[in-house]
C-alpha cells in the first residue's frame, strides 16, 4: 500500500503531494487536471516505467529532472529520471540504498485498466502483444530482459534489411539465429500465459455476465508452431530474406504473433458488442490480479484511468467486490461516482 507520493517536475507537477488511503481513493476533476499524471506517477514510482510514453516525457517542460518520492508500507521509494545532453537516466532509492537498475524483485505489482484497454480486443496486434509482455514482464523475472535483448536484434536485422548493397544471406545468420533463440523463448512464455488464462477466462466471463450461454475461449495465434517454434523460425527467417528486403521488415517472429478471444468459436473483434468486450476486459483483469498476487504473494495495486464510468451497473458491481480488498486508485471528471453507493467509503482527491 502506498500511504503518499510527492511529486517534483513530474508531467504537470512542479512540486505537490498526495496522501492516499488503503482501499478506494477517487481522483476527481475536470480534463487537464492532472488526474492521469497522478496515476501515472504512482504506476512510475510502483514499476520504473509508464505506460504513456518514454522516460524524458515525464520531465517537466524546460527542466532537466523529475522526481518521485513514496511512502510505502513495507519501504520508501525514490526515483529521480534526469536528462543531460540528450540522454536520460534513472536511479532508485529504497529504505536509503541506492540502485541504478531496477530488478523485479524492487517493483510493486500493478494493474492498469486505461482507455487504450478498451481497444484490446477490436485493435491493432501490438495492443495484444503489449498486453501479454507488459503481464509476463511483473511475473517472470527474466522476462524484461529477454524482450529488451529481442528487440535490439530484430533491430539489428531491419537495419541490415535497408543497407543500400544488397547483403547477403550469411550476413544474416548471426541475426537469424539470435532471433529464433530468443524469439523462442517468448513465445512459449505467452502461450503458456494464455493457457492459463484459458482456464479461467470461461468462469470470470460468466460470472461477471451473469450468462453462461456464452462460450468464451482465447487462443495464441502464430504462423509458426508452438512445439517446434525455433527452428521453424530460423528456417522462415533464412527462406524470407529476399521478401524481406522489399519489405525492409522481418516478416516472421513473436513480433508478429497474436491472440484471439473467441465467443462462442468466432472472433470477439467480429460478434462482440459493446458490453460483450467490457465483461471480457473486466475478466482479464480480474484474472491480472489473481495471476500476481498468487505470484508475487502481495496484493497488486489497480489503478482505473478513466473508465469505470464506461461500467454499466453489472459490471462495477463485479469489479466493485474487488475494489475494496486492493489499494485502487480511480480517475474521473464524473462528480457523481462519489455518490455511487458502492463509492460511499471511498477516500476522495479533489483536483481543480
Amino acid at each position: 500500500m502506498i500511504r503518499s507520493i510527492r511529486l517534483q517536475n513530474f508531467r504537470s507537477y512542479t512540486d505537490d503531494s498526495f496522501e492516499f488511503e488503503p482501499g478506494v481513493n477517487i481522483i476527481v476533476g475536470p480534463n487537464g487536471s492532472g488526474k492521469t499524471n497522478l496515476l501515472e506517477a504512482i504506476l512510475t514510482i510502483a514499476t520504473g516505467s509508464s505506460y504513456r510514453a518514454g522516460d524524458k516525457d515525464v520531465i517537466q517542460f524546460k527542466k532537466s529532472w523529475a522526481r518521485l518520492d513514496a511512502v510505502h508500507v513495507e519501504t520508501t521509494r525514490t526515483m529521480k529520471v534526469v536528462l543531460e545532453n540528450s540522454r536520460i537516466s534513472k536511479s532508485y532509492v529504497f529504505d536509503d540504498k541506492h540502485y541504478k537498475i531496477l530488478t523485479l524483485a524492487h517493483t510493486l505489482p500493478v494493474v492498469v485498466f486505461e482507455p487504450n484497454n478498451l481497444q484490446l480486443l477490436h485493435g491493432q496486434p501490438e495492443l495484444r502483444r503489449s498486453y501479454l509482455d507488459n503481464l509476463l514482464e511483473q511475473t517472470v523475472p527474466e522476462y524484461k530482459g529477454l524482450r529488451k535483448h529481442y528487440r535490439r536484434a530484430l533491430s539489428q536485422r531491419n537495419a541490415l534489411l535497408k543497407t543500400q548493397n544488397k547483403p547477403s544471406p550469411e550476413q544474416f545468420f548471426i541475426w537469424n539465429l539470435r532471433l529464433s533463440e530468443l524469439g523462442g523463448a517468448i513465445a512459449r512464455q505467452r502461450l503458456q500465459l494464455v493457457g492459463e488464462v484459458q482456464k479461467v477466462l470461461p468462469k470470470l466471463y460468466n460470472e461477471i455476465a451473469g450468462n453462461e450461454l456464452t462460450k468464451t475461449s482465447i487462443g495464441y495465434v502464430s504462423k509458426l508452431p508452438p512445439d517446434s517454434y525455433e527452428t521453424v523460425l530460423l528456417q522462415a527467417l533464412e527462406r524470407s530474406y529476399e521478401q524481406d528486403i522489399v519489405r525492409g521488415f522481418t516478416s516472421y517472429g513473436p513480433h508478429r504473433d497474436d491472440f484471439v478471444v473467441l465467443y462462442n468459436n468466432r472472433p470477439a473483434s467480429e460478434v462482440a458488442s459493446r458490453g460483450e468486450t467490457r465483461t471480457a476486459l473486466l475478466a482479464l483483469k480480474i484474472f491480472e490480479l489473481e495471476l500476481l498476487e498468487k505470484l508475487r504473494g502481495q496484493k497488486p495495486l489497480l489503478l482505473l484511468d478513466d473508465v469505470f464510468s464506461e461500467l454499466d451497473g453489472r459490471r462495477r458491481h463485479s469489479l466493485a467486490s474487488f475494489l475494496q480488498t486492493h489499494q485502487t486508485f480511480i480517475t474521473t471528471t464524473d462528480a457523481d461516482l462519489v455518490l455511487d453507493d458502492q463509492m460511499q467509503s471511498s477516500h476522495i482527491i479533489p483536483m481543480s
